[in-house]
């Protein structure tokens, strides 16, 4: 394949922004994340870091493995995809 075609990458993933950066830009006020390295390359199964609101409305930045449990016994462990198949185009 020549080299200047790009090939599609599903759930191409990076974190390169410093922790005070991510913190600063979703207005987190919890920081759990500890020592949170740069990532170039998140995988499923991997961590990646998330902002989350708690319960007492504080916005919260953590690490947390990235996927989701596959819905299927036979597909595979971890889903990264999520879309709603069940919606016509005019519907979403």
């Amino acid at each position: 394949m020549p080299s200047h075609q790009l090939v599609g990458m599903c759930n191409l993933y990076s974190q390169k922004k410093s922790q005070a950066e991510i913190r600063d830009l979703a207005k987190a006020m919890v920081d759990d994340a500890g020592n949170m390295p740069s990532l170039p390359g998140i995988f499923p199964d991997g961590m990646a870091p998330v902002v989350r609101t708690m319960t007492d409305g504080q916005r919260e930045l953590l690490m947390m493995r990235w996927g989701f449990s596959s819905p299927s016994l036979k597909g595979p462990p971890l889903v990264t995809n999520v879309r709603t198949s069940g919606l016509g185009s005019n519907e979403q």
